[in-house]
């Protein structure tokens, strides 16, 4: 458990490594990745060469005896919400840190990155239920608190119900929203929570895996504990046919999220523990852009 000194210490360099993060690689990329509401009318001004003729003003421009043009701006503030799985198996890291420190540091850079560019950001926790709720809002306070949560909310719950999560947000959120789901999405059966709440929401999964998620190491008979269903059993390690199947456990499981989460048209990352976080961010930023 940490202190409330090691807290504030650890909120401090994410807050300074997001905002680094955040100005020197996102600011642009956010910003035209998602779209705001919709463009508004600003203010009229001369008329200046390369304008959009279609937006000339003509009865301002007939009263002043100039040609002058409207301008536009682009109504920002977006709903951002991010659904943050704290379920016994995100504590699970082998090579970086735990999948939840990684967890931690993303959902920290998309909170700064949404408030920096204006828009609300809000944070829904969960494990085989909904934890913890964080309703939407701006400023940097905000971005702080939300990190002091990410560093300390705990569950005492074991499982992962992706469905559940998607549920309360569908519930919560009454506009168009764009939701960041951070999970190692070791779960099944939500295939029709995210086709509904991909249909009004901007849905964007980020899977979380260690190494030892994918490969287990040759280091003989162990007993090894599920940290979920907390079923005990051994296993050799050693089996070349048990490595085999654990494996292909994994290939099952990363499969079936990639299918669901395309065929409800949305997106979905891969990240692992001990990789660059930040180059799957900014090439998924870049990709929305084009």
């Amino acid at each position: 458990m940490l202190t409330t000194s090691e807290i504030l210490k650890k909120v401090r360099e994410l807050e300074i490594k997001s905002k680094k993060l955040t100005s020197d690689l996102f600011t642009g990329e956010y910003h035209s990745a998602f779209k705001g509401k919709g463009m508004s009318f600003k203010e009229v001004r001369e008329y200046t060469h390369g304008d959009d003729i279609r937006f000339i003003d003509w009865n301002v421009s007939a009263r002043l005896g100039h040609p002058y043009s409207k301008v536009f701006e682009e109504e920002r503030e977006l709903n951002v919400m991010l659904l943050v799985d704290i379920s016994a198996s995100a504590t699970f890291g082998t090579v970086y840190g735990r999948k939840k420190d990684i967890i931690t540091e993303m959902a920290a850079v998309l909170s700064f990155s949404a408030i920096n560019n204006g828009d609300k950001i809000g944070v829904i926790f969960y494990s085989d239920e909904v934890e913890a709720y964080i309703p939407p809002k701006k400023g940097r306070q905000h971005a702080l608190y939300i990190v002091r949560k990410l560093l300390t909310e705990e569950s005492n719950h074991k499982g992962t119900l992706v469905s559940n999560a998607l549920k309360f947000f569908r519930n919560s959120t009454r506009q168009k929203s764009i939701a960041f789901i951070l999970s190692d999405f070791l779960d099944a059966n939500y295939e029709d929570a995210l086709k509904v709440t991909a249909k009004k929401h901007d849905v964007i999964g980020i899977k979380v895996y260690d190494k030892m998620d994918l490969e287990l190491p040759r280091i003989g008979l162990v007993q090894v504990r599920d940290s979920e269903s907390r079923v005990t059993k051994w296993v050799d390690t050693n089996s070349a046919y048990v490595r085999q199947r654990y494996q292909q456990e994994f290939f099952r499981v990363t499969e079936y999220s990639t299918n669901v989460f395309k065929k409800a048209g949305c997106a979905l990352l891969h990240v692992r523990t001990g990789d660059d976080y930040v180059k799957v961010l900014q090439r998924f930023f870049v990709s929305r852009n084009r």
